[in-house]
């Protein structure tokens, strides 16, 4: 064999069900609830910052899923105002993650219409800048300042110039998140949010990095695929191979978590939770079928604006439809859909996590 060849790693063999127990775990969502938001997002790496409130924010709903009651929303906001988290458009991160996201902000971005975007657009965006040096933080609305060349958009975008310039300023690195008003985030410049001092990870470095403490996050994923937006979803070369039973190709494995004991819980997941984002892997691993239907006429959705994916032990098993009226002081759950038909632990178990949602929401239950 030549000398300066690297050997094949061989893979790891796995059942599906071995594969769902090394995602629960590495996820946070088996029996062992961790009980510090700051360490949860340490190692998670990132909360969703998907911000659709029909039962709660996802980034609630996600340290909620595993903590449950010992998770306030009031502690993640002390969080971000004490810049031990910060929110980058993607994710709400830990604050000493930042080193390893300042050198893709000064590479960003890396496609040549928002290049040339920005480029024509230079007086727009010092105008958006003085106009958060002199009055910031401020949300976007209260941000006037006039482009030069409109964003081209057919979808969400149209028309809205000062959003899209602070979204990509914010993906630079020269404007940060500096707290909410109401649902709206609102923008300041990074000096005044960002700590002083923090030295950027080389550019590959970090990239790898990161990929490593998003597989150990993630406990098992796929190398490289369709990307999504906001935190990536795939891990490179990451960890080690493994091969998954019943599923094609190669994956990905933390090897921290083969051959660990599982112990499972029943729990209610956002639709962006880390183990039901990724709508590939959860039908491969978990054989689950779930469409978020926010955006599909009442009429023809089968499970719900927002329902949320029902786990129990190592299985997605169903879906909770229900919405939160914060007016009526009501939890208002018109549906609990089951994939298979539960058993009475497994209803007792999904009726018990559903009035602890109600109880930490702090509405009165309505079935």
């Amino acid at each position: 064999m030549d000398s300066t060849s690297v050997p094949t790693m061989e893979a790891h063999h796995l059942s599906r069900q071995e594969a769902r127990q090394i995602v629960l775990r590495a996820t946070r969502l088996d029996a062992h609830r961790p009980s510090d938001l700051l360490t949860l997002v340490e190692h998670l790496t990132a909360l969703p910052v998907e911000p659709t409130a029909a039962i709660a924010p996802s980034f609630d709903l996600v340290p909620w899923s595993r903590m449950g009651a010992a998770y306030e929303p009031a502690d993640l906001v002390e969080l971000l105002e004490q810049r031990e988290l910060y929110d980058d458009g993607n994710g709400i991160r830990p604050m000493t993650d930042l080193r390893l996201h300042l050198a893709e902000m000064d590479v960003w971005p890396p496609w040549e219409g928002a290049r040339d975007w920005l480029e024509a657009n230079e007086l727009f965006r010092n105008e958006v800048l003085d106009i958060l040096d002199a009055d910031g933080p401020l949300p976007s609305r209260d941000v006037k300042a006039t482009a030069q060349v409109p964003w081209k958009s057919s979808g969400w975008n149209v028309d809205r110039n000062v959003r899209m310039m602070l979204t990509c300023l914010l993906a630079r690195g020269e404007v940060a998140v500096n707290g909410r008003a109401g649902a709206q985030r609102t923008y300041d410049l990074a000096e005044r949010v960002y700590p002083e001092g923090v030295e950027a990870v080389p550019l590959e470095e970090a990239r790898a990095e990161r990929n490593a403490r998003r597989l150990r996050a993630l406990g098992l994923a796929r190398a490289k695929g369709t990307e999504l937006p906001g935190e990536p979803i795939h891990v490179r070369d990451a960890g080690e191979p493994a091969v998954v039973e019943g599923t094609t190709g190669e994956w990905r494995v933390d090897p921290a978590q083969l051959g660990l004991s599982f112990e499972g819980r029943t729990a209610l997941l956002s639709p962006f939770d880390p183990v039901t984002r990724d709508r590939v892997r959860m039908e491969d691993l978990f054989e689950f079928e779930y469409i978020l239907e926010m955006y599909k006429p009442a009429a023809k959705r089968r499970w719900g604006y927002f329902a949320l994916p029902i786990l129990h032990g190592d299985r997605l098993v169903g879906k909770v439809d229900a919405t939160a009226d914060r007016r009526a002081g009501r939890l208002f759950v018109d549906a609990v859909h089951e994939d298979t038909p539960f058993t009475t632990t497994m209803t007792k178990a999904v009726d018990a996590e559903i009035t602890a949602l109600a109880d930490w929401l702090r509405l009165a239950l309505d079935r």
